[in-house]
């Protein structure tokens, strides 16, 4: 049977992924505040979330990716929710995205997109930033007992993949490592890195793929990052490995934690160009993160052959 992973191993072949969910949600009057960011929208306006799924999909996306990434029993257990909804809502982002998609396919049945169920970082529970740094303090036993709960809450709801995503350091991709050799779906692992050769933590990148790429990963990769530190990091990457590889960097602003806002210039120049260069570095599953949007998916899949 053909697996995920052989199917994106033709490096020849553009798997294109999604764009920002969050501030994508916000631009369409969504109010984030909460700690809980996008997930919040699970429970209060599902339907908007539904909708950006659909955008992508029609902006070309190959891959969809839920709104889990910060969704915790935790957090919604702070937000009043008993442990049993914050179990059904985060099973939901991935239901409300297999039934965006398979409406997408009626309509559309040459297209084929795949759902993806975040997993983001023990940082992004913690709302202050701490996902791009990985200084949590915590060993990899507290680590992976915060994360068994909702990833097997994610993979029983029966996406595709698991994206774990915006992982900073080697101890979490570690604890994930671990346990995803328990869970029965294909998943991939994607950094955040602070430079052309670390993760957030400071680990160099090739140390920590070879970590994952021990334990049957569908794929390893590069989000929510710098678009200049792209290419280098996938050559690192790729000198180590043979699997897929996917890049979704930010459109080019910084989070300012502390403020809670987007700083800096979306100028960045062409997609077709940056694609370009990441696919002659070696990665073949590209979107984009925090601040992209529907056209810019749209610029990434026209750079198809």
């Amino acid at each position: 049977m053909t697996t995920l992973r052989d199917t994106w191993a033709d490096r020849d072949r553009l798997v294109v992924l999604d764009g920002a969910l969050a501030t994508e949600l916000e631009r369409h009057g969504a109010d984030l505040s909460s700690a809980l960011w996008s997930a919040s929208l699970l429970r209060d306006d599902p339907a908007l979330i539904a909708q950006v799924h659909r955008d992508y999909l029609e902006a070309g996306a190959d891959v969809i990716i839920t709104a889990s990434y910060q969704a915790t029993v935790g957090g919604f257990g702070r937000l009043g929710l008993p442990a049993d909804e914050a179990e059904r809502l985060i099973r939901s982002a991935v239901t409300l995205a297999r039934q965006t998609r398979d409406a997408y396919v009626q309509e559309n049945p040459g297209r084929r997109p795949v759902v993806a169920a975040s997993v983001g970082p023990y940082g992004a529970a913690l709302a202050d930033g701490s996902e791009y740094r990985g200084d949590y303090g915590l060993d990899v036993p507290a680590l992976r007992d915060f994360h068994r709960e909702r990833l097997h809450l994610l993979a029983d709801a029966g996406p595709e993949v698991l994206a774990c995503e915006t992982i900073p350091s080697a101890l979490e991709a570690a604890a994930l490592a671990d346990l995803l050799d328990d869970v029965d779906v294909p998943a991939w692992v994607t950094f955040s890195a602070r430079d052309d050769t670390h993760l957030s933590d400071g680990t160099p990148v090739a140390e920590v793929v070879r970590l994952v790429a021990d334990h049957g990963v569908a794929a390893v990769g590069i989000n929510c990052t710098p678009l200049e530190h792209i290419a280098p990091l996938v050559d690192r990457i790729a000198a180590v490995t043979d699997l897929p590889i996917a890049v979704y960097p930010n459109s080019g602003e910084v989070w300012d934690a502390a403020a809670r806002r987007w700083t800096g210039t979306t100028a960045r120049g062409s997609w077709a160009t940056w694609v370009g260069r990441w696919r002659d570095a070696g990665a073949n599953l590209v979107g984009g993160c925090c601040r992209t949007t529907p056209a810019d998916v749209a610029e990434i899949a026209a750079t198809r052959v």
